[in-house]
């Protein structure tokens, strides 16, 4: 099963448990790079009040980083994906092992991470 940019938020969800709003904002920050509650509100069009609450939820699940704190970025993927992973296996009481979708999740998210860093 490959995991590609436009099934990457439905993998996010199957594999790591992220709820759908969680890996569509997981997804903006790893392709555009650090933005703010409002920022992430406008280009999603929610409040920024959820916006910020998805944000705060997603460092404690192992993917962003907090800059300020209204302001967010996302770790590479690389890590922030396999660190959400193991953070939701602990939760959940599974073994923590090498998932090759996970793998694969990250990797689908490099390119996009990089371009977003290197303009």
């Amino acid at each position: 099963m490959s995991v590609n940019l436009d099934t990457v938020e439905e993998k996010l969800v199957s594999e790591v448990r992220l709820n759908p709003l969680q890996a569509k904002v997981f997804v903006l920050i790893i392709k555009k790079g650090k933005m703010t509650a409002e920022a992430i509100a406008k280009n999603l069009d929610i409040s920024t009040e959820g916006a910020l609450d998805t944000a705060k939820k997603l460092i404690d699940l192992g993917g962003f980083i907090d800059i300020t704190k209204t302001e967010f970025e996302s770790t590479h993927p690389r890590f922030a994906v396999v660190n959400m992973y193991r953070r939701m296996c602990q939760r959940e009481n599974i073994p923590f092992k090498k998932n090759l979708l996970v793998d694969n999740i990250s990797i689908v998210l490099e390119n996009p991470y990089d371009d977003a860093r290197t303009k």
